[in-house]
């Protein structure tokens, strides 16, 4: 080959990497939103619940019902998007999440407030079926592990400044006036994700994905959309994420009040617990991100990087560690739960390719996320009681236990997967 031919061949790559990154900003900021959106009213509850005369048990209910539409509409979203397209339905769950802030900023009872909880839960839970569908057919395989590190880190920092920004603009103003503001973040996210909408255009429309991926072509892809729940290995990944985030869900809920508990840390102290595990969590992710680009072991990854945090959490759980270990222990879980979560999201894919190629790529991903929004859903009312009698070591026992179970479902989801593979190779080889 010429050296022509050879610099022909070569310039395309700059252009690529620019490519790559617009996507990967575009969808990571697009999930920053979603998360935003998940503390939409829990900032608010100082002063939702004097306004309307709610309890907890109410206030509590809120966030139940979001997660639950979430959930429902996950395992359902992921049709759409197979059918229609990423881009629009993207674009339809953020146009949803900036109306729930509207909603709540014109609630006038509790039935107003559930509907706003229901409105952002329709609109989040097009996020995880929308967009690894966007980041696995528009970025580069070489990137796909950098680009989950960054969706990741992008949600973790929504989950940031939503509380900040709520509560602040409550404070100084209303809670009203915050809700406003709310809305105002999600039409401004809309109106660039629109401005840039060409980058965020599916490499194939789903329909021509499906004809080729499906022997039979469009019909017979239709006729069997429903196969992936025939596949063990879709089950399994739903239950790891199930596991992963009920051991979440403790800690997003309770850790303050369980380091509070068991170590005498002050309110600030434990609640900065919590912050901890957050940042270390950031930073698992960006160190994942290069992980899980060097090598195609993902449940490997997802093995040691959860035995870590398992560890951690065991350590926490006995009480034996002096008070000014806390904070370090809550980051060093967080980073060892940020390390599996980019290797997470490549074994999903792993296992959604194995079996059924691109056109599966939205309903593979609704379905198992919605183990994460039943994660978090019940994680509250299965642990709450057990906080109320008083077991908080247990509580810390129970995340540890999870992170290991989720740790054997990780291995047993990449051998299924890669048995699939392999068998696959040999047909087409014959």
């Amino acid at each position: 080959m010429s050296a022509a031919a050879v610099a022909h061949s070569a310039s395309p790559a700059p252009h690529e990497r620019r490519r790559d990154g617009e996507v990967i900003a575009l969808v990571g900021l697009a999930h920053g939103t979603s998360h935003f959106f998940h503390l939409l009213l829990p900032p608010l509850f100082p002063w939702l619940m004097p306004q309307f005369g709610l309890s907890f048990t109410e206030a509590g209910f809120l966030v139940t019902v979001f997660f639950v539409v979430s959930g429902v509409g996950q395992a359902l979203a992921g049709f759409v998007v197979d059918r229609v397209g990423a881009r629009p339905v993207l674009f339809a769950g953020v146009a949803t999440l900036a109306t729930s802030a509207l909603v709540l900023a014109a609630a006038d009872s509790y039935a107003g407030l559930i509907a706003a909880a229901a409105v952002a839960g329709l609109g989040n839970s097009i996020f995880h079926p929308a967009d690894f569908t966007l980041l696995n057919r528009r970025v580069s395989p070489v990137r796909l592990g950098h680009a989950f590190s960054v969706h990741g880190i992008a949600g973790n920092l929504g989950w940031a400044l939503a509380p900040v920004f709520m509560a602040t603009l409550a404070a100084l103003a209303h809670w009203r006036v915050a809700a406003l503001a709310a809305a105002a973040v999600g039409a401004g996210v809309l109106a660039l994700l629109l401005l840039r909408h060409a980058s965020l255009r599916d490499r194939e429309s789903a329909t021509s994905v499906a004809a080729a991926a499906e022997p039979g072509g469009v019909r017979a892809a239709a006729a069997d959309r429903l196969a992936f729940l025939r596949s063990a290995t879709v089950w399994w990944c739903f239950v790891f994420f199930f596991l992963v985030t009920s051991a979440f869900g403790i800690l997003q809920s309770f850790a303050p009040s369980i380091l509070g508990a068991v170590y005498g840390l002050p309110l600030a102290l434990a609640t900065a617990g919590l912050t901890a595990y957050l940042l270390g969590g950031a930073a698992g992710m960006v160190a994942g991100g290069f992980i899980a680009a060097r090598g195609d072991h993902s449940e490997r990854v997802i093995a040691w990087a959860l035995a870590g945090a398992a560890l951690m959490a065991v350590l926490l759980a006995s009480g034996s560690i002096v008070p000014w270990l806390v904070l370090p222990v809550m980051v060093a879980m967080g980073f060892g739960a940020g390390v599996a979560g980019p290797s997470r999201d490549l074994l999903v894919r792993k296992a959604a390719t194995a079996q059924f190629g691109k056109a599966a790529f939205g309903r593979v991903y609704g379905f198992v996320y919605s183990g994460l929004d039943l994660g978090l859903a019940l994680s509250p009312l299965i642990f709450g009681p057990l906080l109320d009698r008083g077991r908080f070591t247990v509580a810390l026992a129970a995340v540890a236990l999870l992170q290991i179970m989720a740790l054997a479902v990780a291995l047993r989801v990449g051998a299924r997967a890669g048995a699939e593979q392999a068998r696959l190779a040999a047909d087409r080889a014959r």
